[in-house]
């Protein structure tokens, strides 16, 4: 920690030195992208800040990125959504090889600041650096690496700063964002698509885009600064410093969770036709309902006890209901608790059409799964009509 307060305060008087002097001219900035990884925290790209000042030979970047596996209660401080996210700085050189590895495309845009607004902006950052600002409480939408610099760059330019106009017609929700850049990872989509709650579908406006960090390339090379009727782009072109071929993720329909789900659904059918009684489908269903209580469990949580308010509001939580955990207590204690079943039956046959009424909030690969909730609690629920019931 030490090591880490001493590199802090040494940038700091480099910047503070650089503020005070004409020496503002010799330095640049520039908004660095990489492009998406292929491990889940890295398919949405990166964002950072290079500032470069010649004349001291200094190239240093700034990202706001960087999260410590070492963090007391690390895992439940992020499922409550109460993880901190740290301003880090490294040298140039230094950054750039993890990209090489991973084989990530990097690019560098030149932001076109005046002498002033640099000022502005190096002195933002160095507020930002001081040990009890650089952490922050991360929000994926709303508060990341991406909209931190956003944020940093609207306050050094101010009023002069000019975005495109929208058609708000055509506003993407941040559902549909965050989707672009999982359609290779349909298991991923899935999860997402389960834990996220109905704020993911509020519409992002252009501002909003730039949480995701190639929105925030995209639309910040989009907007131009006003300066006394003389417009200047933000952003210079696009410079690339590392650029490797997209990295293609080869999508196999049979390991998709649509396919395995399905295939899943028709051998419970074909067991349900078989088994009407006794051991083995009193165990599918304690085996079925477990998994789903725990998915519950889950919804509960992150519903009502998760400070991520990406998660609530959730309408997965219907048919993923606290019933459902109740089922299971009957079935574990061999009691028929008909009424729980039916109860769970209903919502899970009531969510269908949601499926159809909100296509985009709710993924495809729950139909079979729902159809198997469906199936089971209806056989548990001994409702007369059903050639499945138990026998018991």
């Amino acid at each position: 920690m030490k090591k880490v307060l001493i590199v802090i305060l040494f940038f700091l008087t480099i910047i503070s030195k650089n503020l005070n002097s004409q020496s503002i001219q010799d330095t640049s900035i520039y908004l660095i992208t990489c492009s998406p990884g292929t491990e889940t925290y890295s398919i949405y790209g990166h964002s950072a800040i290079r500032v470069v000042i010649l004349h001291l030979n200094s190239d240093i970047i700034y990202n706001w990125g960087v999260f410590d596996f070492n963090t007391p209660n690390f895992v439940w401080k992020f499922a409550k959504g109460r993880l901190d996210y740290l301003l880090d700085t490294s040298e140039f050189q230094r950054f750039m090889p993890e990209y090489f590895y991973e084989k990530r495309s990097v690019f560098s845009q030149k932001i076109n600041l005046e002498s002033s607004e640099k000022r502005v902006l190096l002195s933002l950052i160095q507020v930002n650096l001081l040990p009890e600002n650089r952490s922050y409480r991360y929000d994926f939408f709303y508060d990341d690496c991406s909209t931190r610099i956003r944020d940093l760059i609207e306050k050094a330019v101010g009023t002069k700063l000019i975005y495109p106009p929208e058609e708000k017609r055509r506003m993407p929700s941040f559902r549909d964002l965050v989707g672009e850049f999982q359609k290779s990872y349909p298991w991923l989509k899935m999860g997402v698509d389960l834990i996220m709650g109905t704020p993911g579908e509020v519409k992002a406006n252009f501002r909003d885009m730039m949480f995701l960090p190639l929105y925030l390339q995209k639309n910040l090379t989009m907007a131009i600064l006003n300066r006394d009727h003389k417009m200047t782009p933000l952003l210079s072109s696009r410079e690339t410093l590392l650029e490797f071929d997209p990295q293609v993720v080869k999508k196999r329909f049979y390991a998709t969770p649509i396919f395995i789900f399905t295939i899943l659904f028709i051998i419970i059918v074909v067991l349900s036709v078989l088994f009407k009684k006794g051991r083995i489908i009193n165990i599918l269903d304690i085996f079925l309902f477990a998994v789903f209580s725990v998915l519950s469990v889950f919804m509960i949580f992150f519903n009502f006890f998760s400070d991520h308010l990406q998660m609530k509001l959730n309408l997965n939580l219907v048919w993923f209901n606290p019933a459902v955990i109740v089922c299971l207590l009957y079935l574990i204690f061999r009691r028929k608790g008909e009424i729980w079943f039916r109860i769970v039956f209903f919502l899970a046959l009531v969510f269908l059409p949601l499926i159809i009424i909100f296509p985009s909030a709710i993924n495809s690969s729950f139909v079979p799964v729902i159809l198997i909730l469906i199936l089971r609690s209806s056989a548990r629920g001994n409702f007369a009509w059903n050639p499945f019931s138990v026998n018991e």
